[in-house]
């Protein structure tokens, strides 16, 4: 039996990515990390499991980030994709601040420290 999926999901690239909204997120929010690609078997498998849950895609600013946003823009339209900053290239290593604003942008609840520049 699968655990209880909470109403928000950010899908996220990779583990570093997934620890630092992790840190930054303030209500419950399943992370999901495609860990670089996802096959189309396991991206159906995932809709299937959130077709009712207000899900975000969260992916770097590069060139597999921005296959990856396309096959869920094709695949799973009801997605928000957030961005970040492209000049930080990566959700791992953009600065706090910069990601809780993306994220608050989206109506997810953030630690609100993190929202200082420092």
């Amino acid at each position: 039996m699968d655990e209880a999926i909470p109403e928000k999901v950010i899908i996220v690239e990779g583990t570093s990515d997934k620890r630092k909204v992790m840190a930054i997120v303030s209500e419950p929010v399943k992370i999901i990390c495609t860990n670089g690609t996802i096959s189309l078997t396991k991206l159906d498998e995932l809709i299937e499991k959130l077709f009712d849950k207000d899900v975000f895609i969260l992916v770097d600013a590069d060139d597999a980030g921005e296959k990856l946003r396309k096959q869920f823009k094709r695949e799973f339209p009801e997605a928000e994709h957030l961005y970040i900053d492209r000049m930080y290239r990566e959700v791992a290593t953009a600065p706090e601040y910069h990601l809780a604003s993306v994220l608050l942008s989206a109506n997810i609840d953030v630690n609100m420290e993190y929202l200082d520049r420092g």
